[in-house]
Formats: structure tokens, C-alpha cells, sequence
């Protein structure tokens, strides 16, 4: 037994210095006393080694280099063994491998304190006031960066915990001594608890990332009584429009963009290298004054998705309302019969395809009327009116709700056949078709497969919109490719749903029996405005009208040419510039 404790000590240190934690399993050999112990330690000891066979002398002395010298005198090496790793411990200084990167907490204090050697030679200190989520975040990223920070606080020994053991806590005051530039991460209205820090202050950059609890629109912003209260410091206003989730995560997981402005274009500069460096992407924003506008931005509740989806909600109502009124009240008003069953899905889906088809309308209707504008005015170089322009950035929204809308079409047509009454309307076909009557009518069976097979088409394409309208997307594709797919794959789509909508009407506009109530049926009054705007851009295919429209958008202008002639033979012949007359 003793010559296999002799034999077990120098695997150990094999093992030990090729990285192999034996100290947990070798303390197993030494309880068995059996014989059938031994010869199972042997075996279970010999496939480790079997394991372990392929380890070069090389990646044991790699290995070494992690074993303290003291702790290799006390083991009983082999002595081949004993002589390599002696070499590799001359190249070992001890001190070195005995002194922690982070001290422990004094005794004064409640702070950790950071090695010297462990920030870049020239990398400023980053000192943060305020120990809020935020604050410990923004400490978090810091550190990942190869920061060296320093968090001030009140009381720091509660609060040293929550930081990484790579921050210091401290006192504010020792904070803002120590710090190049500062972060400002206490609410607004404490702002007056730090003026003990002026002169401490004094000369350096505070980032303030506070942001209001309203929508400020008069002014003056946080940063700029930040500003006033810290006169001879450089105020620089970010950080304010990511969350402290994204700080946390990384710029992976949230936006990528940090809006900055200040009067101090060197603290500016040095706030947007901290950016770089942490992985963000930096937005001038010009001066101080742009803080206010950069302070309302995390306030604003979908700011360009409320008027689309104000609208959407709206013609919701409206034609679910019109549906109702002819399809569920009219029958029973008339006839006694109550067919109020159909509001949770028949209505709804017919509804939804009128919504649908009315936003693709309107995405592109502004379009339509901003080439008109043009054409009348005679140069692309006026402003359109407010609400037209409002109108067109709007677009992508309006698109995407149209997308909404028809997706929970499609959705809703195949849960149709599910319902009981479906199924009940079809067992009395059955019978009356058993009865010998015939429903067969080849108009109508030709109507429904191209009305299925136009929809299907739209719904593709309104789906190729809704993707290339994707940030991550639309920055693969260049600017023609962009416009291909949105101009004309998104008229081929208003086409086809347009197409779609009449194949479903078919003569059912001029059937006296569908206006009920003295109401046209639904599809004439969808019919309405897509039709309109795509004769609108049909007259702007007029190849006149589109050379003209062609001149206008590459710089033309009607006021410097007062002379026309007749065209030869081309409309290009019929132009001539008299500027310089």
C-alpha cells in the first residue's frame, strides 16, 4: 500500500501541472483497502492515463507556469519532472504571482480600490455620481471597455456590493477628484446637492444622462441647468436614449446610436471616442441647444406610429361599423332574422381586407399627389405643404399596418370552415345537391380560383414590402434595388389587391338586392381611392408628362424657360432654354 501511495503522489503531480484537477478523485484510492478496490483503482486510474497520453512535454511546462514555486518545492516530483518545471519558476518572479490585481476593502472605508497597472497608460478615469441601475450598468460596460471607474456615493459601503469588483466606491467628493470625466446619473431635481463639488469639478466634462418625467417643450433643459449650475465645467449632453439594459447587454441588444451635443466641441470629441470605444455608434447633435429635443425623444410614445395607427383604427370602426349595418341589422330589422353570430368572424373578416386595401392606398397616394405638386409648381425646389410631407414619412408605417391588416385576412379565412355554422351550411348544400339540384356554375368557380389566386399574389408581395422595409434589410440592398422593390413591386401589389377586391364584387355592383339599406355594398366604397391613385400613376406614365416630371426632379425649372416650340419629332426637341436671354 505504501509503494501505491508513493506512485499515486507522483501522478498527482503529473497531473497537477498538466492542468488536471486530480486532487478531487486521487483522495478515492486512498480508502480502498480491498484488493478489489486497488485493481478497480488501477483500472479507472489507467484510463486517465490512456486520456491523458497525447500531453507534450511542451504544454506541461505552459502549464507550469501557473504553480507558485513554494508549491512545487512541497511535492514530490519525479525527478525528470522536478527539472522542467524548476526552469519554467526561473522565469517566474514570486512577487508577481503573489500580489492581487484588486486590493482588498480598507479599513477606513468602504471603497475598492483599483490597481494602478490595471488601466492603460493615458486612458482617462471615468467617475460616475449616482449608484442607480443605470449607474451600475453604465459602471458594467465601463469596466468591459478597459475603463478605470470610480463611483461616488453617499454611502458607499452599502453600495460597494452592487458594483463590479473592479470599480471603486467612494465618496462623491474623492470621485469627482479622481475622475477626468464625469458622469452625472442623479435625478434633476438633486442637481443643487452637488455644488459642494464646483471647485472639484472645475475645468472637467460632466455628461449628463438624465431625462424629464413630461415632455418639456419651453425649456430650459436638464443639461442646461446642468450647465448654469457648473459654469466653468464642460456639460455634454448623451447617454439618455439608451436604457440601462442595452448598457448591460451591449449595443448587440439594443440601439446602437448615442445622440451628443455641447457648447465644448473638446469634450464633445472626447465623449465620442468613450462611444467608439464601448461599442456605440455617436450623433453630433450640434450644440447644447439640441439637448432639449434630445431629452423629449425617450418620452414620446411611437411617435411617428400614431397617426397610422390612428388611422387604421379608424376606417377599422368605420367599416366594421358599415358591415354590420348591412349584413347582421339589416336581416333582422327586415326579416326577423338574426344572424348576429357573423360579428365575431364574418365581419371582422371582411372588414379587415377593406382596411387593408385602403392603407396600401394611402401609402401610395402621396406619391401621386407630391408629382402633381411638382409638375404645377414647375421645380422640385419648393417645399411641399406640412401635411403632405408629414404624409410621406409616413409611408412605411401606413404600409406596415396595411400588412397587419391583410396577414389577419388570410388568418381568418382559413379558421372559416372550423365554425359550426360552416359546417352546417355545408351539410345542407350536401343535401340539396343529394336531392339532385345542381350548384355547379362554371362563372362562379372560375371567379372564386382567380379571386384566391390574385390574393395569394398580393399577399406575397405585400409581404416582400413589409421585409425590405426592415432596417437590417434595406441596408443590403442599394438605393435602386430599394426603390424597385417599394415603387414598383409595391404598385404590382396595390395592382393585385385592387384586382383581388374586383374579382370578389364581380356584378355584384349593379344586383339591386346588395344595397341594403340604401348602401352601396363594401368593395365599391374600398374601390374608391385605390382606384384613384392608380390612375394617377398611370397619367404620370404618359411618356410627356413623365419626361417632364424626369427634367423637373434632375433640376429643371419652368420660371427659366419662357419659350417653347413644337416638337419635331421628339418631345426632347420641343424644350428650349432661354436663361441667359
Amino acid at each position: 500500500m505504501w509503494l501505491l501511495n508513493r506512485f499515486l503522489d507522483h501522478i498527482h503531480c503529473i497531473f497537477y501541472i498538466c492542468g488536471a484537477q486530480c486532487s478531487l478523485f486521487l483522495p478515492r484510492f486512498y480508502l480502498l483497502h480491498t484488493r478489489g478496490g486497488v485493481a478497480w483503482a488501477g483500472l479507472w486510474l489507467l484510463r486517465h492515463l490512456i486520456r491523458k497520453k497525447r500531453i507534450s512535454l511542451q504544454r506541461a511546462e505552459k502549464r507550469a507556469e501557473k504553480v507558485p514555486e513554494s508549491r512545487l518545492k512541497n511535492i514530490a516530483f519525479p525527478c525528470w519532472m522536478k527539472k522542467q518545471a524548476s526552469k519554467v519558476c526561473q522565469c517566474i518572479m514570486p512577487d508577481e504571482m503573489s500580489r492581487p490585481l484588486i486590493r482588498g476593502r480598507g479599513e477606513g472605508g468602504g471603497s475598492r480600490h483599483l490597481e494602478a497597472s490595471m488601466s492603460e497608460a493615458g486612458t482617462p478615469v471615468i467617475g460616475i455620481l449616482g449608484t442607480g441601475d443605470f449607474s451600475r450598468s453604465l459602471a458594467r460596460r465601463l469596466v468591459a471597455s478597459g475603463y478605470q471607474v470610480v463611483v461616488g456615493s453617499r454611502n458607499p459601503k452599502r453600495c460597494a456590493a452592487l458594483f463590479p469588483e473592479e470599480a471603486e466606491v467612494t465618496s462623491q467628493m474623492e470621485a469627482a477628484s479622481q475622475a477626468d470625466l464625469v458622469f452625472v446619473a442623479v435625478f434633476p431635481e438633486h442637481h443643487s446637492t452637488l455644488l459642494d463639488l464646483k471647485p472639484t469639478l472645475a475645468g472637467k466634462t460632466l455628461v449628463d444622462v438624465s431625462n424629464g418625467l413630461r415632455i418639456n417643450q419651453d425649456g430650459p433643459s436638464n443639461a442646461e441647468q446642468l450647465a448654469d449650475l457648473f459654469p466653468e465645467s464642460s456639460v455634454v449632453k448623451g447617454f439618455n436614449t439608451i436604457s440601462a439594459w442595452t448598457l448591460q447587454m451591449g449595443p448587440r441588444d439594443g440601439s446602437r446610436q448615442i445622440l451628443l451635443c455641447s457648447n465644448s466641441s473638446k469634450a464633445k470629441t472626447s465623449v465620442m471616442q468613450l462611444c467608439r470605444r464601448m461599442g456605440f455608434v455617436p450623433i453630433d447633435m450640434g450644440l447644447l441647444s439640441s439637448s432639449l429635443e434630445i431629452e423629449n425623444l425617450p418620452l414620446y410614445l411611437f411617435p411617428s406610429w400614431r397617426i397610422p395607427v390612428l388611422c387604421t383604427l379608424s376606417l377599422f370602426i368605420f367599416f366594421y361599423t358599415y358591415n354590420f349595418l348591412r349584413d347582421v341589422l339589416q336581416p333582422y330589422v327586415t326579416a326577423r332574422k338574426s344572424v348576429f353570430y357573423k360579428m365575431p368572424i364574418d365581419t371582422v373578416n371582411v372588414t379587415l381586407p377593406s382596411v387593408a386595401l385602403v392603407m396600401l392606398a394611402l401609402v401610395y397616394l402621396p406619391g401621386v399627389c407630391a408629382a402633381f405638386l411638382q409638375l404645377w409648381s414647375g421645380t422640385k425646389y419648393n417645399r411641399f405643404p406640412n401635411w403632405l410631407d408629414r404624409w410621406l414619412t409616413r409611408r412605411k408605417q401606413l404600409g406596415l399596418c396595411s400588412f397587419l391588416c391583410a396577414v389577419l385576412h388570410a388568418i381568418y379565412s382559413l379558421c372559416l370552415p372550423m365554425r359550426k355554422s360552416a359546417r352546417f351550411k355545408l351539410l345542407s348544400d350536401f343535401k340539396q345537391v343529394k336531392e339532385g339540384e345542381d350548384f355547379w356554375i362554371d362563372e362562379e368557380v372560375w371567379r372564386m380560383e382567380l379571386y384566391l389566386s390574385v390574393g395569394i399574389m398580393a399577399l406575397g408581395l405585400l409581404s416582400l414590402l413589409a421585409v425590405t422595409s426592415l432596417p437590417s434589410v434595406a441596408n443590403t440592398v442599394n438605393w435602386r434595388e430599394f426603390s424597385f422593390i417599394q415603387c414598383t413591386l409595391g404598385n404590382c401589389a396595390l395592382t393585385m389587391a385592387t384586382l383581388h377586391t374586383l374579382l370578389f364584387g364581380w356584378d355584384r355592383a349593379f344586383d339591386p338586392a346588395q344595397y341594403r339599406f340604401c348602401l352601396p355594398p363594401t368593395f365599391v366604397l374600398v374601390l374608391i381611392l385605390p382606384l384613384a391613385v392608380l390612375l394617377g400613376r398611370l397619367a404620370l406614365c404618359v411618356p410627356c408628362v413623365a419626361l417632364r416630371l424626369r427634367q423637373i426632379r434632375r433640376g429643371w425649372e419652368k420660371s427659366r424657360h419662357i419659350r417653347f416650340t413644337l416638337p419635331d419629332g421628339d418631345c426632347r426637341n420641343g424644350l428650349e432654354d432661354v436663361s441667359n436671354v
